[in-house]
């Protein structure tokens, strides 16, 4: 039986497959006492995985158990090591509580930044309550149907000069160099998103998060992957610096139905696999 939780910032569709997908970066809610020390509310909502969740809004048809954060990274990022330390060494990345954009402007005003206190009072108030919801839906699920595959969906503008060079290819992949998910569920993806003609890579820039590091266990039957999106499949990327007048751009219906014939394949790939691994290997 199908059933939705929602509370105030966290919402969870439960399903019928076994199949998790992860938003942990669409949301736009920023609590008045943290807007109120940013620089700009626009520049703190400049990252976000604009239009994600509507473009997989298909997943709940299909069966796909869902969770969404409604709340911008800026206030918390689901995504990162609670310990602040970096997914990537030697890049640039942002942390728990973010402090600059991709491009690196900062978000807050000058001595307005949050400190120790305040981070580890938002990540008990909401990135432990996501993390812990998300654990107990892949339990549940798993113990269902003996396998689970959780599906961490993103996207990102496809060109961040500070983050990679050039363009960023449509479908990037990443489970964490192999170690989070069954070799074949990779492959069977990787073949999905090759014959529809688009760009991939896998583990490239993106190897995934926090949650496909976190979650990713294929010794117990979950396997966890994140598919990291280039914006440009299902947008129009202003060639202009961006700011409040052209960003976001609108979702693209054109782009987004080829893109979505894609995704949708990918995640009919997912179950067969979940449903194709009864017990540990």
């Amino acid at each position: 039986m199908n059933l939705t939780l929602h509370r105030e910032w966290l919402s969870v569709h439960r399903g019928t497959a076994p199949l998790v997908v992860s938003f942990p970066h669409t949301g736009i809610e920023i609590p008045d006492h943290i807007e109120s020390n940013l620089v700009s509310p626009w520049l703190a909502r400049k990252d976000t995985d604009h239009w994600v969740d509507v473009l997989y809004d298909f997943a709940h048809t299909m069966g796909a158990t869902t969770i969404r954060t409604s709340l911008s990274r800026t206030v918390v990022d689901v995504n990162r090591d609670p310990s602040g330390a970096t997914l990537y060494p030697g890049q640039p990345t942002t942390g728990l509580c973010p402090l600059e954009t991709f491009d690196g402007e900062p978000l807050y005003k000058a001595g307005a930044e949050p400190g120790p206190v305040e981070v580890n009072q938002r990540r008990a108030e909401f990135f432990d309550p996501f993390h812990a919801a998300l654990a107990f839906e892949l339990e549940r699920t798993r113990a269902e149907f003996g396998c689970v595959v959780l599906y961490d969906a993103h996207s990102i503008r496809s060109r961040v000069p500070r983050l990679f060079d050039g363009t960023l290819p449509q479908f990037n992949i990443g489970t964490n160099d192999g170690s989070s998910c069954a070799p074949a569920l990779t492959t069977a993806i990787e073949r999905t998103c090759d014959a529809a003609g688009f760009s991939r890579a896998t583990n490239g820039r993106f190897r995934g998060g926090w949650i496909t590091r976190r979650c990713g266990n294929p010794s117990v039957n979950i396997h966890a992957l994140q598919m990291e999106l280039a914006m440009h499949g299902y947008l129009a990327e202003p060639d202009a610096p961006l700011g409040p007048h052209n960003w976001p751009a609108p979702l693209d219906d054109l782009l987004a139905a080829r893109l979505r014939v894609v995704l949708r394949d990918v995640l009919q790939e997912c179950m067969a696999f979940a449903r194709s691994r009864r017990s540990p290997a």
